[in-house]
This record gives structure tokens, sequence and C-alpha cells, in this order.
């Protein structure tokens, strides 16, 4: 069984990601071929990234980096929840990405953006990301709008049709961080 981690890519006051992953992990724990946990960055408090060497080189040895490379080492596949902020992720989820390394390689990837435009432009930015690290990104994504998936830009009530987003979304997932468990070292 493949074990996903949805990552909650925000902390920001007002957040929406931990609400939709959490919407995101309850889709998930439907399925016979997975289990989903959530991922909240909140509870990582990594600093900004301020190592001397890049993770490929030297890993960390901050206690909280190892605590971080730990959660990600023992998951098999993710799905992100990132909103769009000025066209691009949130800081603290790209210092959560830098800070590790080996443990994202060959592993699978699904997004779920949110944003006035449904967030298609932080997915864009975050698959060039992952590709660094060795992360597939599947194809299929969901883009949730503030204009339709939000009531008053700030209830989460999702479209029907988001439901089968996210399923679709996780059949990739699951089939490719099935076949990538191979290619993982030990």
């Amino acid at each position: 069984m493949i074990r996903i981690g949805v990552i909650a890519g925000s902390t920001r006051p007002g957040r929406k990601s931990d609400v939709i992953a959490r919407w995101v992990r309850d889709i998930a724990a439907k399925r016979g071929d997975a289990t989903a946990e959530l991922v909240d960055l909140r509870d990582h408090d990594l600093p900004h990234l301020d190592s001397p060497l890049p993770p490929s080189m030297a890993p960390s040895t901050q206690p909280k980096v190892r605590r971080w490379a730990s959660t990600i080492a023992a998951l098999d596949a993710f799905v992100f929840v990132t909103p769009e902020y000025n066209h691009s992720i949130p800081g603290v989820l790209k210092d959560a990405v830098d800070y590790l390394y080996r443990e994202w390689h060959d592993k699978s990837a699904g997004l779920v953006s949110y944003g006035l435009h449904g967030g298609t432009r932080a997915a864009e930015h975050l698959r060039l990301v992952l590709a660094q690290v060795e992360v597939a990104d599947v194809r299929s994504q969901v883009a949730l709008s503030l204009h339709t998936d939000f009531v008053n830009f700030r209830d989460f009530r999702p479209a029907a049709h988001q439901e089968q987003a996210v399923s679709a979304m996780l059949d990739q997932v699951v089939a490719w961080g099935s076949a990538l468990r191979g290619l993982r070292r030990p």
C-alpha cells in the first residue's frame, strides 16, 4: 500500500491549505490502495533555508530539519496543496522542498492549487521545483478557484466535479508511486 503525505503548503494566517488538505486526505482515505496523512508545514516550524551547503552535498543536522526529513522519507508519494502568491508558491513551501534532497527522490506527487485563477501558475512553478529533486509529478491536477469553490472567497465549498478531479489525480499518484518504489534506495 502506498503512503501519501498530503502537504498543507501555507502557514499564513487565514490560509485555506489546511482545510483543503484535510478534504483531499478524506477522499484518499476512501481508497483501498493507499493511506493518506496530513503533513502540515505549521507543525514543522522550519527556519528559512540557511544551510551553508546544498542538501545534496551535506544534509542538515538541525533537529527540526531532521524531523522533517524523517517525515518525508517515510512517505511514498505526495499531494501538495498550494495557494498562488504572486504567481508562485509560498516561500515556506519552497524552503520545505529545498531543505531536503534524497528524501524526495523517486516519489510521485499530485498538485492541488487554489487562487483567483485556480492557482495554476503556482502549480506550474512547483512542477519545476519538484523536478529538480526528482519527484515525478502527475499530469492530472486540481485547480480550485476562489470564485467558484469558495463562498465569499473564504469558506471552502468545492464544486461537485472537484472530488472526481481529486480521485483522478490520486489514481495517477498511486500508480506512479507504486511504479517508482523499486527505484528508491533503502
